[in-house]
């Protein structure tokens, strides 16, 4: 058990959130002021949980199946404890029934209450991690979109609801950023995906590409793997591009943190490219200098 897991089972609020500081993106970085990282941990907090939840990563000792309401002996039931967290928020936004039973989802009453959130967001976050319980593959690329739609957009929506931004327009470019996101993350996790029994490569991609599952499990990709790969990583920049235009529609901290956003998904795109597309070994990272750089290119609006 890791440090991290020890402090989840004693305080799953605590546990949860301190693991913000391994995702690929800042979830609320220094710079911003402290009412918007206040709200954005408090998203985070929901957002990290909900995929715990849905991938089975929840520490072991099963407090946040007690929490939820959940039998001990069926804590490990993803879609029973689904249904307890989506019941779970729906005491945020009406408390009819009660204050939320899980100190992540009370942390989020405020936020809720102060930006006035919908609960739209949160439950197409839901939908998405129940969705995975049931789907493990993709038959095409609009599929995918459409999973992305609940498992990636909603996120900036909510950034963007936080700091009181949102328009239609700035919605339409965030769901692309978000979009080229996740199918960023899901390029640099087929093995580990895999090793799940789910593939987020589009089965006619696949096939288009003479792509068998077995390819996917081998120890490093072959030609025909990296290709399909680099097919994909190109939609994902293309859909970063057609996104980046938010970054110079917003002003201040903000934008920092947007330019973060598209920077991180050029910066990984990057990493793939330089691995000549062979993800198989394990995701490629970029370094830091790599990511400031496209943060510049971003901010000059230059790419």
């Amino acid at each position: 058990m890791t440090v991290t897991d020890t402090a989840h089972a004693v305080d799953p609020e605590r546990g949860t959130l301190a693991k913000a500081a391994d995702e690929n993106f800042p979830v609320a970085p220094f710079f911003l002021p402290r009412a918007w990282r206040t709200d954005l941990m408090a998203v985070y907090g929901f957002a990290r949980l909900v995929d715990d939840i849905g991938d089975g990563d929840l520490a072991p000792g099963g407090a946040d199946a007690r929490l939820l309401g959940v039998p001990e002996g069926r804590a490990d039931d993803r879609l029973l404890m689904l249904d307890a967290f989506e019941a779970d928020l729906r005491r945020v936004f009406d408390g009819s029934d009660g204050s939320p039973r899980h100190p992540l989802l009370r942390r989020l009453v405020p936020t809720v209450r102060r930006r006035a959130l919908t609960p739209e967001p949160f439950l197409g976050l839901i939908a998405a991690n129940r969705q995975d319980q049931l789907v493990a593959r993709y038959e095409t690329y609009d599929d995918l979109l459409a999973y992305c739609e609940l498992s990636a957009n909603p996120v900036g929506r909510l950034v963007l609801a936080v700091t009181g931004t949102s328009t239609p327009e700035r919605i339409r470019r965030s769901d692309e950023i978000c979009t080229a996101l996740q199918i960023v993350e899901h390029l640099q996790d087929v093995a580990e995906d895999l090793a799940r029994d789910r593939i987020y490569l589009p089965a006619e991609d696949m096939k288009r590409f003479h792509v068998q599952e077995t390819d996917l499990a081998a120890p490093s990709a072959n030609a025909s793997v990296r290709a399909l790969i680099a097919y994909e990583a190109a939609r994902a920049r293309d859909l970063l591009n057609e996104g980046a235009p938010l970054v110079g529609s917003v002003h201040g901290r903000l934008r920092l943190l947007l330019a973060g956003f598209v920077a991180g998904g050029r910066a990984a795109l990057n990493a793939i490219a330089a691995a000549d597309h062979d993800v198989l070994p394990g995701p490629p990272k970029s370094g830091k200098v790599h990511l400031l750089r496209e943060a510049g290119v971003v901010l000059r609006g230059e790419g």
